[in-house]
């Protein structure tokens, strides 16, 4: 069975400090009422976060798209933004982590009086938790590459539940995480309504045909930080990049593939539905080291709390 990008282990997490609504929490007592709406109904959104060089990575990228999305469920952080940063860097000062760190934060509209979904039985402001962990990715991942299968879980569209908001509510992506799996994949790739390519069930899927990159149109999938990211970065070194739809046959015909996401940047794919594509062709490598310099210069220019 394969095995997923995320499952890595470090004996420090054992003794790291959760925050919880501000308060930082040996790992095994930090926890949330079953009355709390991200428990109960999957109400909240979140963000995931990279620390490098002692700074979150992209971080007003992250917020942006944090209160956006809260804005669009109607439901109030609780906290501003210069709060939620001061909350964010208080946790990683509490643990001493600058390097090799992923950093879980999240948004529920708080607990509940009684198991509903209507809002209107909140009790209470927000529930924050922020969960710093070491981990990075396997660096074998970039030299074999990703194999990833299409599966029949589709992305939905807006009136349904609107993907661009990263909420907790993840059944889907799940559902396509499980099929993946159980086909030996590492990753599921998603189709949107009318059967052109979407997203990956957790990061974003580019592919590259004739020297141009080509993501999805982007209406069924979510804003992702390191999918724009990329886009920007392709053009300003003069590689056509565009945002389109197209279908498994452009896939299958593709020179490379990739994936994109703040865990592991840029990815290289290797096999998609038993199809063969080069791995870690010269257009992947290329945009590999732009993020990586791209990286660097966000944080240099960062002046942490």
């Amino acid at each position: 069975m394969a095995k997923s990008m995320h499952d890595v282990s470090d004996p420090r997490n054992a003794s790291i400090l959760v925050s919880v609504n501000g308060e930082l929490k040996p790992r095994a007592e930090a926890v949330v009422s079953v009355f709390d709406s991200g428990f109960m109904l999957g109400d909240g959104v979140w963000e995931g976060l990279r620390v490098h060089k002692g700074k979150l990575a992209f971080l007003g990228r992250h917020l942006d798209r944090l209160f956006e999305g809260a804005r669009a469920i109607a439901m109030d952080v609780g906290l501003s933004r210069e709060g939620l940063i001061g909350r964010l860097y208080a946790t990683l000062d509490a643990n001493r982590m600058n390097e090799g760190v992923h950093v879980r934060l999240m948004v529920t509209r708080g607990v509940r009086a009684t198991p509903y979904q209507d809002p209107r039985v909140v009790v209470g402001g927000a529930t924050i938790v922020i969960i710093p962990e070491y981990k990075e990715p396997d660096p074998a991942v970039y030299e074999r590459g990703l194999k990833l299968f299409t599966v029949h879980v589709r992305r939905g569209d807006p009136a349904v539940q609107d993907q661009k908001i990263n909420s907790h509510s993840k059944l889907n992506c799940i559902l396509a995480s499980i099929q993946a799996t159980q086909a030996g994949a590492d990753e599921a790739l998603m189709l949107d309504p009318n059967g052109f390519v979407a997203t990956c069930n957790s990061t974003h899927f580019f592919i590259v045909r004739k020297g141009e990159v080509w993501t999805s149109s982007g209406k069924y999938c979510l804003g992702g930080i390191t999918r724009g990211l990329t886009l920007e970065i392709a053009r300003e070194a003069g590689i056509p990049a565009l945002e389109k739809d197209f279908s498994l046959t452009d896939v299958y015909g593709a020179d490379e593939a990739f994936t994109t996401g703040t865990f592991a940047g840029i990815v290289p794919v290797r096999e998609i539905d038993g199809r063969t594509l080069q791995c870690r062709g010269p257009v992947v490598e290329r945009l590999r080291q732009l993020y990586a310099e791209r990286l660097d210069s966000d944080v240099e220019e960062q002046v942490r709390p």
